[in-house]
């Protein structure tokens, strides 16, 4: 391994533990004021990265921050039960949140609410510390959590919710279906709990039946005219998330196999890969996480010399202090936009804690083929 990647894995857990709060959680980014809070999904990549570093303590401590911030919420989460069984209307406002302050407290703002990818990730990464550590006894610690979890994903999974980046309220996303599936399965194999197994098969089987268009997975699908539609026919970026880490399908699948060769054909461009088409966000800008995911794909495919390509762009897009954007201006989708965030927020967000997460995954994957 070169000096500059060991010097850049080095910066990546540090900038990760200087960035880890006192209570647990992870900021998203230090230095971007919309992003100095904690999420669940976010924070979940960057403690398995931790776990993959061999920096237990680190992602443990995560892990009790989200169970002292669950339990918290179990009379939201009955009262959302209550409403469902007697069909009345829920505001999207009632539903658990998407990020929250470092010390725990709920977000006030109309952030994302209503977002469940964040539920089912955390359950998944659980369980890979669980399985790398040997602490089972983490389940007893944390079972009231996770049951409120369990109790609130398979409640509401069919449900609209704003998709991961915080859009698109009203569809039902692949994505999250994926983060979902992911978590439910990997408590069901964890305990043997065939319950958890068979909601994780009905969202496959609903993935499988619902969200294919033109032999391609979809970004998003409504609720249309008594069935199932596209309305968001293109790919995302985060549809590698049905392969990478959470299994719902394999990535030979004919399927899977499609998507995979449309994402790369429509957003990897110089090198880097995009979110969709018709991000405007900064642009539509290259995101190093999403070019980290890509790699990890392709590592699970067995193209080791194009995961190592994702990971030299990486380290390419790294300022001379080793840190890390969230996305950088390469092969801009609507270069006028950009101009128009830089206004309103200034400079893309870094370091971007995730970003770093993502190369700590890369290159553990790398090192362990």
């Amino acid at each position: 391994m070169s000096d500059r990647r060991s010097a850049l894995e080095q910066c990546a857990k540090q900038l990760i533990v200087w960035n880890q709060h006192p209570s647990g959680s992870y900021v998203a980014c230090p230095l971007f004021a919309n992003y100095a809070y904690g999420w669940l999904r976010d924070g979940t990549f960057i403690a398995y990265a931790m776990d993959l570093s061999g920096e237990y303590e680190s992602s443990e401590r995560f892990y009790g921050w989200v169970d002292r911030v669950l339990s918290r919420k179990a009379d939201i989460v009955e009262k959302l039960l209550a409403k469902k069984e007697a069909q009345q209307w829920i505001d999207r406002s009632e539903f658990l949140g998407t990020r929250f302050h470092l010390d725990g407290r709920d977000d006030d703002g109309e952030w994302g609410h209503f977002q469940l990818d964040g539920y089912g990730t955390w359950l998944w990464g659980l369980t890979q510390h669980i399985r790398l550590t040997g602490r089972t006894e983490l389940l007893d610690r944390f079972r009231g959590s996770i049951e409120l979890t369990l109790r609130y994903v398979t409640a509401f999974w069919p449900w609209p919710n704003f998709d991961c980046w915080e859009e698109n309220p009203d569809y039902v996303h692949p994505s999250t279906l994926a983060c979902l599936y992911g978590g439910l399965m990997a408590i069901g194999e964890l305990e043997g709990r065939g319950d958890l197994l068979e909601t994780a098969e009905e969202i496959k089987r609903f993935l499988a039946g619902n969200c294919v268009h033109n032999g391609t997975f979809v970004k998003s699908v409504v609720h249309r005219d008594g069935s199932w539609q596209p309305v968001l026919p293109g790919v995302d970026a985060n549809l590698m998330w049905l392969v990478e880490p959470f299994r719902v399908f394999e990535p030979g699948e004919p399927v899977m196999e499609a998507t995979l060769e449309r994402i790369r054909n429509e957003l990897v461009r110089d090198g880097g890969m995009h979110r969709y088409v018709e991000d405007t966000y900064y642009g539509g800008g290259s995101w190093l996480l999403l070019t980290g995911w890509y790699g990890w794909v392709l590592a699970g495919l067995g193209d080791l010399d194009g995961a190592a390509r994702c990971l030299a762009w990486m380290e390419d897009h790294a300022d001379e202090l080793g840190r890390l954007p969230e996305q950088v201006p390469v092969g801009l989708l609507h270069e006028e936009a950009y101009r128009d965030w830089q206004t309103r927020w200034g400079e893309p967000a870094v370091p971007l804690l995730w970003s770093h997460a993502m190369y700590l995954v890369l290159s553990a994957n790398l090192k362990r083929a």
